[in-house]
């Protein structure tokens, strides 16, 4: 009885440990800058299902989803006209997307690949993370042009910068 007592007693101290390295997003910020006209802004209203295994990174999923309509730029006509019908048409895609496919340890963290959508459009971006204690940051480069977002003419004038830092529980 001893024996099976303090096997009990073992699990129930050692679980908790273990399951340490298993987290979920819990809050994001999501940043950009428009690089060709050094535009800064921010969308929220982030909302995840990822699950995130530090021990085995491939066997997790990072899956979320943020409001086209809380785009800020910190212009109210700029963010009235980007959320409007000639580039993110929030009213018809009011949701970005993101769904994983692979993810992958690098040199400096963990790579995630998946697949982006914004409006009608759905492309394989991979995003690269550096892990800081219970917190996440993500960097990737995207051409809104790729997405239908056309706001300069030149394909290689539409790249757009994008941070997120995650906060894991």
């Amino acid at each position: 009885m001893k024996t099976i007592c303090f096997y009990l007693i073992l699990f129930m101290v050692t679980t908790p440990i273990l399951s340490q390295d298993k987290m979920e997003i819990k809050s994001a910020k999501i940043t950009f800058t428009f690089v060709n006209n050094d535009v800064d802004g921010s969308i929220s209203d982030f909302k995840s299902s990822s699950n995130i295994d530090f021990e085995n990174l491939s066997g997790s999923t990072f899956e979320g989803s943020a409001a086209v309509e809380t785009l800020k730029t910190g212009n109210f006509l700029r963010d009235w006209s980007l959320k409007g019908g000639k580039y993110f048409d929030a009213d018809a895609y009011p949701q970005i997307t993101f769904t994983s496919s692979e993810v992958l340890t690098n040199a400096k963290g963990f790579t995630v690949k998946g697949t982006l959508t914004i409006k009608d459009t759905s492309k394989p971006i991979a995003i690269d993370f550096i892990k800081n204690g219970k917190q996440l940051t993500g960097t990737v480069t995207l051409n809104s042009y790729d997405y239908g977002i056309q706001i300069k003419k030149n394909r290689e004038q539409n790249n757009v910068v994008v941070q997120m830092i995650f906060d894991l529980q």
